[in-house]
């Protein structure tokens, strides 16, 4: 009995599984707010990390060589202590009574798959009960750009791209990583891509330092940006307000436009989809960027639209649980 009651508690649990639980339970509880109120979320001491040791390492009077080197150092250091704790935390998960849970919180505080929803569907509120000042207040969470520059066409555009994008680097990729890796693969992923939102800038400060963070990055992402758009294109099938051969025909014909390698394909199913145009020329804080439209639809979008992106996030996501769950089964 004593042999049996030891054999159940160290039982081993399928991680599939332990992610389809975190989804679920991310789309319920969101990013726990007040629970990382009081401590640290896993990506702010990643943050607090990359912060110390750029201070450290990246200064002006060395030269871009031996920033780049530094840079690359950074990068290797940071992904090795993140595998190294991510397989710790799996393999606590397996051998410990209960141990799983621990893993499934970290899950759930490293998708944002509830808070990107959150803090998208907060600009359509704002706008809505506030004007053109609230909705430049809560785009400017989320997005880069000077808010200042936009008016409400221009908000609601930034809060599409930005819910597209970030479907891809801030859902699927996270899965992604972790169906094939597990948690260390999730670890992983998350820190580089904070080192690239950190210091992956093509600034003079980082355009050396942050380099080799930039580029693992793209790398990183060039599948799950592509299984992001796909993921929307399946979504767009489903509901009568939107335009699925549309979706398909601008994710692979103006994908390329975008300066990113990855974040075009999101985009691009997202405008086809809406059969809007996004991207095309605004205004950052570090100056004016000229790019070309995604999409051959309105430009004047409205808060509807943004209403109607919303809902293709929302299946977009079951589309991607729905992938997890084959997996799984499979």
């Amino acid at each position: 009995m004593v042999g049996m009651d030891s054999l159940l508690l160290t039982q081993t649990f399928d991680p599939l599984w332990l992610l389809l639980a975190a989804l679920a339970l991310d789309a319920y509880v969101g990013d726990m707010n007040r629970l990382f109120n009081v401590i640290k979320h896993p990506v702010v001491w990643i943050g607090e990390l990359i912060s110390f040791l750029d201070n450290k390492l990246n200064r002006a009077n060395r030269s871009e060589t031996n920033r780049a080197i530094r840079g690359f150092l950074v990068v290797c250091f940071i992904v090795s202590v993140c595998c190294v704790i991510g397989f710790a935390v799996a393999w606590f998960g397996q051998h410990y009574p209960f141990g799983w849970a621990l893993e499934l919180f970290l899950v759930i505080s490293l998708i944002a798959q509830r808070s990107l929803f959150t803090y998208v569907h907060a600009v359509g509120v704002a706008l809505k009960e506030d004007g053109l000042s609230g909705g430049r207040v809560a785009v400017s969470h989320i997005v880069g750009r000077d808010p200042d520059q936009l008016d409400e066409h221009g908000v609601i555009r930034a809060a599409i791209e930005s819910l597209a994008e970030n479907f891809g680097d801030g859902v699927v990729a996270p899965v992604f990583w972790y169906v094939l890796f597990g948690f260390p693969g999730l670890l992983v992923y998350k820190a580089v891509n904070t080192m690239d939102s950190m210091i992956g800038h093509k600034s003079e400060k980082y355009k050396s330092f942050g380099f080799t963070a930039a580029r693992l990055d793209d790398i990183l992402n060039l599948i799950p940006a592509r299984l992001a758009g796909f993921w929307i294109f399946f979504a767009s099938c489903f509901l009568p307000t939107t335009t699925p051969l549309k979706s398909l025909k601008t994710m692979f014909r103006d994908a390329r436009k975008h300066r990113s390698p990855n974040a075009g394909w999101p985009e691009g199913a997202m405008a086809g989809a809406l059969d809007i145009s996004l991207a095309g020329p605004r205004k950052y804080r570090e100056g004016q960027i000229n790019d070309p439209w995604i999409g051959e639809g309105r430009a004047k979008v409205t808060q509807k639209d943004l209403k109607r992106a919303l809902r293709v996030y929302i299946v977009a996501c079951l589309v991607n649980a729905a992938f997890v769950g084959l997996v799984a089964f499979i």
